[in-house]
């Protein structure tokens, strides 16, 4: 059995495809890989540690409108798709996997032309253009939410949600809490905008915190982002906020151990990633949402507004984010536990754990 997986750019096109390698590899063993992404991606730093064989192919992604720079990256996505061929024929692939992001595009092309089965796996509720198109020529699409389903065609879409890491099912509560020095008998509310950071978050956090400082009932871990942190931690100083005298509030830069915060975490306020969402409702964690507004095809919007009707979560517009708006949510919220826990179990039955493994099914189930 050999596999070809794509996906780039961002953690969350790359992360999901590592977790379906891994899931395939538990079923075939003896399965070989390799992974397609582009030099300067994410990816080339991230595979390689894993210890996957990988190979580039080198182009861009698309402007929204027509400009001069795009005629040229049609002509690298050209030159792509010819080196994508050559990677496939090289190769010999039974199957080819894609999770996302614009190289992927000229690889699953290569290979459905190659005759060779092919899997797309659409993590958003509004698929972008990339993988409509794609939709055409795949053999089978995985989607990642039921509302996806309606952009593919029905003879080819399977609904099985997003994979998540094992890591994230199999960390405990009492670990997180050892973990981070928290306290079991108090709420946790976990705060991430991302592996980046998002700035509007943090910002509005500020005000949030400062009114908790004096209220230890509830604890906060807030994840800033490497570039945001130092920017926060002075605007906290400046609001007064003294984090060595408040030791139910921790600031960090980042987290490696992130499964052991998702552990512990009675509510989050995060962005509305894909996977990010994923791994909140597998978790059965109930949050307030605010989406990264620049999302191609606003995908995140529309990613928060299902969790939200499913009555999961909450949404704040990053347009209309102040801290007077967040710390009204989160103290509604707060206030009302009868509420959260409800909102927990929306939550937990969106979730779907096993997602990894039921890519993995299909893709092995379309193999040569």
């Amino acid at each position: 059995m050999r596999v070809i997986v794509s996906g780039g750019g961002t953690g969350g096109h790359i992360y999901p495809a590592i977790t379906i390698m891994r899931a395939i590899q538990e079923r075939e063993p003896a399965a070989e890989f390799l992974y397609v992404g582009t030099r300067h991606g994410l990816e080339s730093d991230i595979v390689p540690k894993e210890g996957i064989p990988f190979a580039t192919v080198e182009l861009q992604g698309f402007e929204r409108h027509f400009t001069l720079s795009n005629v040229k990256r049609a002509g690298k996505a050209m030159l792509g798709v010819a080196k994508a061929m050559g990677i496939v024929k090289r190769f010999r692939p039974d199957v080819v996997v894609g999770t996302g992001g614009y190289v992927c595009g000229p690889v699953l092309m290569a290979a459905s032309l190659l005759h060779v089965p092919t899997l797309i796996q659409e993590q958003n509720v509004v698929p972008g253009i990339t993988n409509r198109l794609l939709s055409r020529f795949v053999t089978k699409v995985a989607a990642g939410v039921p509302e996806a389903m309606v952009h593919f065609p029905s003879r080819k879409v399977s609904c099985t949600g997003n994979p998540i890491r094992r890591d994230v099912m199999e960390a405990s509560r009492e670990e997180g809490l050892k973990a981070f020095g928290l306290d079991g008998d108090r709420l946790i509310v976990l705060i991430s905008g991302g592996s980046r950071g998002a700035r509007s978050i943090n910002q509005a956090m500020v005000g949030v915190l400062k009114a908790a400082a004096h209220h230890p009932e509830v604890q906060f871990l807030h994840v800033t982002g490497k570039l945001e942190y130092e920017d926060v931690l002075n605007r906290l100083a400046d609001a007064g906020v003294d984090l060595k005298q408040s030791s139910h509030i921790h600031v960090e830069p980042y987290l490696y151990n992130m499964p052991l915060a998702l552990a512990v975490a009675d509510l989050a306020i995060f962005r509305a990633g894909a996977i990010g969402l994923a791994e909140l409702m597998a978790r059965g964690i109930p949050s307030i949402l605010i989406p990264y507004p620049y999302a191609a095809e606003n995908h995140q919007e529309h990613n928060a507004r299902a969790v939200m009707s499913a009555g999961a979560a909450r949404m704040i517009l990053n347009k209309d984010l102040t801290s007077d708006v967040l710390q009204k949510e989160l103290k509604g919220l707060l206030d009302h536990p009868e509420e959260l826990a409800r909102m927990a179990e929306a939550s937990r039955a969106l979730g779907k754990p096993e997602a990894a493994g039921e890519i993995a099914d299909i893709a092995l189930s379309i193999a040569k």
